[in-house]
């Protein structure tokens, strides 16, 4: 496991370009901290691992190549100090007074270091670390440090809004107090469980979870939208490229899930997102689980349009419940209908059931 510090002057959406650029490179993001300073300046130190072989050279030159391209982007300058020093220094800027540090929260997510830098600049610090990752409250975060902006959904036991934290845009999805019982408090654990365990560039990216004052579950913000309202609301026509790249990259991100022995149970359009670059990624775990030893489950639930009909008439399944329900997704991309549209939901069951195809 390595630890990555990396700081510069603050700008809109850096910690997301940095997770970003850590997760593009292949390392798994354990831990991330984040500290600001009131005349705006960053701070961010990553705990990963994931990097074969665990060379921290290697490491070091694809990071600073990255680095370098974001740089080039951002119009910031670049010094590279001796190499046997493991740090790749930004030309320094001025002192910062002791008293202009901002503390952004108690939690391992935004904390303070015991020292503050003598200097700000671009630098990249690598060591390496030997952390526990199973820690409980890894995942968890201070509500006080999620800024909300608009609410962008709503339904019957949550609402989700676009907004931030610690610099980055995320999409907050906060239940509401009346519909917190027994089961939906075991649902937010399971949810929060699986995505805090998994990571995959076709998978939306968790960012943590709160459970005081209310519950909350964060993840990355996806400007695009979701697929169900590209294809039938605003009435997009995929050329068939964009219809493959579409149908690899959810294929991709169910193996993925599949791999890691967890079943989605609720695939369709609707909970394809898509990012600022047009890449599609599989959300809402809400009903996903992971697969227990017998291989099978039986409940019934995700949505019937998409449904299996073995998870229908409340027969053993397995993950081969979610491939059926992406080829109806591929169906769907391909004529631009909803399936069964012309049937009611029950209806559609029926048809799904007894092989009555719209």
């Amino acid at each position: 496991m390595h630890e990555i510090t990396i700081s510069t002057s603050d700008k809109p959406k850096l910690f997301s370009q940095l997770t970003t650029l850590l997760s593009e490179i292949g390392l798994n993001i354990q831990e991330a901290h984040a500290f600001s300073t009131l005349d705006g300046y960053s701070l961010d130190v990553f705990v990963v691992d994931g990097w074969a072989g665990q060379d921290i050279e290697s490491l070091k030159h694809e990071v600073t190549k990255k680095m370098q391209k974001l740089e080039e982007d951002q119009w910031l300058p670049l010094h590279l100090f001796p190499k046997e020093t493991g740090t790749l220094k930004h030309i320094p800027t001025k002192n910062i007074p002791t008293k202009k540090i901002k503390k952004l929260e108690k939690q391992p997510w935004c904390s303070l270091p015991k020292e503050r830098p003598e200097k700000i600049g671009m630098n990249y610090i690598f060591n390496h670390v030997n952390k526990p990752i199973s820690r409980n409250d890894v995942w968890e975060i201070e509500a006080s440090c999620l800024k909300y902006e608009k609410k962008i959904a709503s339904g019957s036991v949550s609402d989700l809004y676009k907004g931030t934290y610690i610099n980055q845009d995320v999409a907050i999805k906060v239940f509401k107090n009346g519909s917190l019982n027994e089961n939906m408090h075991r649902e937010f654990s399971q949810e929060t469980f699986i995505l805090s365990k998994i990571q995959h560039k076709n998978v939306i990216k968790f960012i943590g979870a709160c459970t005081k004052p209310s519950f909350h579950l964060v993840t990355e913000y996806m400007p695009g939208g979701n697929m169900y309202d590209f294809l039938h609301i605003q009435k997009v026509v995929l050329t068939l490229p964009s219809l493959l790249k579409v149908a690899i990259e959810v294929s991709q991100g169910v193996a993925y899930l599949h791999q890691n022995n967890i079943i989605h149970r609720d695939l369709k359009t609707a909970n394809l997102l898509m990012d600022e670059k047009g890449v599609v990624k599989v959300a809402d775990f809400g009903v996903a689980r992971l697969q227990n030893q017998s291989g099978i489950m039986t409940a019934e639930t995700g949505t019937y349009r998409w449904m299996a009909p073995e998870v229908i008439e409340h027969k053993p399944y397995n993950q081969k419940a979610d491939v059926f329900s992406f080829g109806i997704i591929i169906w769907e991309l391909l004529t631009r209908k909803l399936p069964y549209e012309d049937l009611s939901p029950l209806q559609a069951a029926v048809g799904v059931v007894h092989k009555v195809f719209a």
